[in-house]
């Protein structure tokens, strides 16, 4: 299965145009986003678990990285609400839940074979965010060789990329991005190849977003 598998081309997708399919287990369902292969595939989807569903237990031979979106997702780690950034290494392993219904941003198979420490930030913390220069606040969540990911958080107006870039993943979590005159609110997701855009930029209420860079060079 291809679905946005052409990396040199940019897409957008907000929620609008949501496409919702039934997973293997019931009660979970995802939207995907991009995705290279059948069930077991390196893939980019949001996730949606009803209240009481869970997957059997499973390995992420290619890694999992997971951003909650709304409600709590659990596995036998812990219970992780709105706003945790959980990030497991290549051959781990757990069984996913949620008792109350959850939505999660996840991507599977796209770490680096060497990583091997997971990664887990409760982003709600202010003590994880940090004021640079420009007046953005940034949220680091990962940095290794290969991407950089975290979160910012601008003002009104801002442009995003100010210079160019290798490419970059944003997904949309408060507020609004414009992109090419079309508004991206919360849960829009974009992927950008290698390139310059000047134009993309918060809206007149400012934005919050999850960005990934340096994948997809």
């Amino acid at each position: 299965m291809l679905v946005n598998a052409d990396f040199s081309r940019a897409v957008v997708i907000v929620p609008h145009q949501y496409d919702w399919v039934a997973s293997p287990q019931a009660g979970v369902e995802r939207v995907m986003l991009d995705r290279i292969g059948a069930e077991q595939a390196r893939a980019t989807s949001i996730v949606r678990y009803a209240p009481q569903s869970s997957f059997p237990p499973h390995a992420h031979p290619g890694g999992e990285e997971i951003l909650v979106l709304s409600g709590t997702f659990s596995d036998e780690n812990g219970d992780y609400p709105e706003g945790w950034y959980l990030r497991s290494p290549p051959g781990s392993a757990h069984r996913p839940s949620s008792r109350e219904g959850t939505l999660i941003f996840v991507k599977l198979r796209q770490m680096a074979a060497g990583e091997t420490e997971p990664v887990r930030i409760d982003t709600r913390d202010s003590a994880a965010w940090r004021q640079q220069h420009d007046g953005r606040a940034v949220c680091l969540l990962f940095s290794g060789e290969r991407e950089r990911v975290c979160l910012q958080r601008v003002a009104p107006d801002t442009a995003i990329f100010p210079d160019p870039i290798d490419g970059a993943e944003l997904l949309v979590l408060e507020g609004e991005l414009v992109f090419e005159g079309q508004a991206c609110a919360r849960g829009a997701w974009i992927r950008l190849p290698a390139g310059s855009y000047p134009a993309l930029a918060a809206g007149q209420g400012g934005a919050t977003f999850y960005l990934k860079t340096g994948h997809l060079a």
